[in-house]
Parts: structure tokens; C-alpha cells; sequence
């Protein structure tokens, strides 16, 4: 089974920075996309981040110039660096990954469990 695990989740002050990551395991024969979702307490879910297997990049507004992504494809691992955090930012982060798992085969979008983002005033 594919299982995506995140990490580095935590509780920062307004001003500081995290790094997320979230590694996949399992057969997967090729990715997609990755990217990063976020769910703030009584708020929708909305896209933060993501990346293609070409490396190109899309970010929601609120994220731009404060947060990267990036991803190493052959470990099936992505990353957010989030810059400049603020309280707005806190949330529960679950990574993305859109893989096929052969050859030829249809694309399976996989979550990981989530990992929560605190920023304090």
C-alpha cells in the first residue's frame, strides 16, 4: 500500500519558519503531481502549494513569496518551506501525491495524515 508520511509540523511564533516534508512509500511507478493542502479550524481546504514531475509550481495567493516547494521524485518526497509564517498560516497541512502504479495505469491521488501548523501572535 502506499503511505505518505509527514513531518515537521510544530508550533512556531508569527515571523519564524517551518519545513514540512512528506515521504511516500510503496510501489509507485510514477508521479504526477505533489503538492500540499491546508485546513484551517472552521475554514474550507484550500491548495497551498504544488509541483509537477516537470517542476513546475503553482502557489495560492496568500502562500507567494513566503513559502517553496520543491520535491525529489526518485525518493517520492516533497517539501514546503514556509518563510515569514503567520498566525493566518496555522492550520493542519496534508501533502499530495498523484501517482499511477504502473505502467500505463490511471493516476491515484494519496494523503498523508496530516501534520498541524501552529503560528502564535
Amino acid at each position: 500500500q502506499v503511505q505518505l508520511v509527514e513531518s515537521g509540523g510544530g508550533l512556531v511564533q508569527a515571523g519564524g519558519s517551518l519545513r514540512l516534508s512528506c515521504a511516500a512509500s510503496g510501489s509507485i511507478f510514477s508521479i504526477n503531481t505533489m503538492g500540499w493542502y491546508r485546513q484551517a479550524r472552521g475554514k474550507q481546504r484550500e491548495l497551498v502549494a504544488g509541483i509537477s514531475s516537470g517542476g513546475s509550481t503553482n502557489y495560492a495567493d496568500s502562500v507567494k513569496g513566503r513559502f517553496t516547494i520543491s520535491a525529489d521524485n526518485a525518493k517520492a518526497t516533497v517539501y514546503l518551506q514556509m518563510n515569514s509564517l503567520k498566525p493566518e498560516d496555522t492550520a493542519v497541512y496534508y501533502c499530495y501525491l498523484e501517482v499511477a502504479l504502473r505502467g500505463g495505469g490511471p493516476w491515484f491521488a494519496y494523503w498523508g495524515q496530516g501534520t498541524q501548523v501552529t503560528v502564535s501572535s
